[in-house]
Parts: C-alpha cells; structure tokens; sequence
C-alpha cells in the first residue's frame, strides 16, 4: 500500500495505476490527511454491489418472529434520518 501526495499522484499517476491494477491500494493525501484511494476497477465494483446491497429491515425481521408472551404492535416501523 502506497501513500503519496496529490503533488506526486499527478506527476506519476500512470505508474500508481500500475500499482492498482496489481492489487494495491494507492493512498492520497492532501496537506497530509489521505483524500482517496487508488483502487483496481474489479476492486471499486465489489465495494458499489456491497454498498448497494438491499436487504430488509431489522424491524421487518424481528416482526415475523413468533410472538411467545409478548403483543406485536402491528404498526409500520418509522422511517429514521441519519
């Protein structure tokens, strides 16, 4: 894994692609805080399916769960902002 500067990144960008086409992770930084990151493209594809991946809610799944000693509140869940 390489860290660079913006500075460097623009001077030698072919050869980080390079790097991150084998595999490795190519780290920017700017005024010394990493910016982004340098990865291969089947690399950026796995992170977009895993970051787009739907599936339900807890609240969906703990509603299906048997009831036992305790009520469902039959009510829809509330949509939460965070």
């Amino acid at each position: 894994m390489s860290t660079l500067s913006l500075k460097d990144a623009k001077a030698g960008l072919s050869a980080y692609v390079d790097e991150a086409i084998r595999g490795e992770f190519v780290t920017i930084t700017r005024h010394g805080k990493p910016v982004a990151v340098l990865v291969a493209l089947a690399a950026a594809e796995i992170t977009r399916k895993a970051l787009n991946r739907t599936g339900p809610s807890l609240a969906s799944h703990l509603q299906k769960f048997p009831g036992g000693e305790f009520e469902r509140n039959g009510s829809p869940s509330r949509d939460v902002g965070l």
